[in-house]
């Protein structure tokens, strides 16, 4: 159980013999029940075929909700952001994972996250007349990675500038969050800013 623990991120060898003794001394129907949520985790989630979110249901619920603009598409490394993001209920479109950052140093190209998709999607809901996007918030991390790969993405939207990027704004989160920091770990005030403060990209 202890080798299990370390496996996990941030998970280092003490405080993965502090989880295992302490699951020693809980009762076992809540022993069981840890078990079956684990066990449960991959056969009870997909992955959104819209916005590559993990949730119970394809579409998820946040691209399912009509109530939602579905022409505001913020574009986020992963689905933990989404989760940091909902719990300010400051912002009220939709989202994109791309499922990580460009990184050359761990050879991490553009063709290894999911910027095609996002491009795909915008122009397959600018063709299709379902929505009318008026805006594309970039909300990578502020660290190097997540830099380059808003400057990326928003070089690639500027390039079709005479088809799918016109009519709509290309915006980047406000300088709310620290320079390398995470959007997983930021708190609500902070994210909050972030989002009202964002600016022209």
């Amino acid at each position: 159980m202890v080798d299990s623990f370390e496996r996990l991120p941030g998970i280092g060898p003490r405080t993965a013999q502090r989880l295992t003794f302490y699951l020693l001394r809980v009762p076992q129907e809540l022993l069981d029940e840890f078990g079956e949520a684990v066990r449960d985790l991959k056969k009870q989630t997909v992955t959104c075929s819209l916005c590559y979110n993990v949730a119970e249901e394809d579409p998820c619920p946040i691209c399912r909700d009509q109530n939602r603009n579905h022409g505001q598409i913020l574009v986020v490394e992963e689905p933990l952001d989404i989760l940091a993001l909902e719990k300010t209920g400051r912002y009220k479109g939709v989202y994109h994972v791309l499922g990580g950052v460009i990184d050359p140093l761990n050879n991490i190209g553009p063709d290894e996250i999911r910027i095609k998709e996002l491009l795909a999607r915008i122009s397959g809901i600018k063709h299709s007349g379902s929505a009318v996007i008026s805006e594309i918030v970039l909300a990578t991390d502020p660290d190097m990675e997540g830099e380059a790969t808003a400057m990326f993405i928003a070089n690639e939207l500027r390039r079709r500038k005479g088809s799918e990027a016109q009519g709509y704004r290309v915006t980047r989160l406000g300088r709310g969050l620290p320079t390398g920091g995470d959007l997983e770990y930021a708190d609500e005030v902070t994210l909050t800013q972030a989002i009202e403060g964002r600016r022209e990209y």
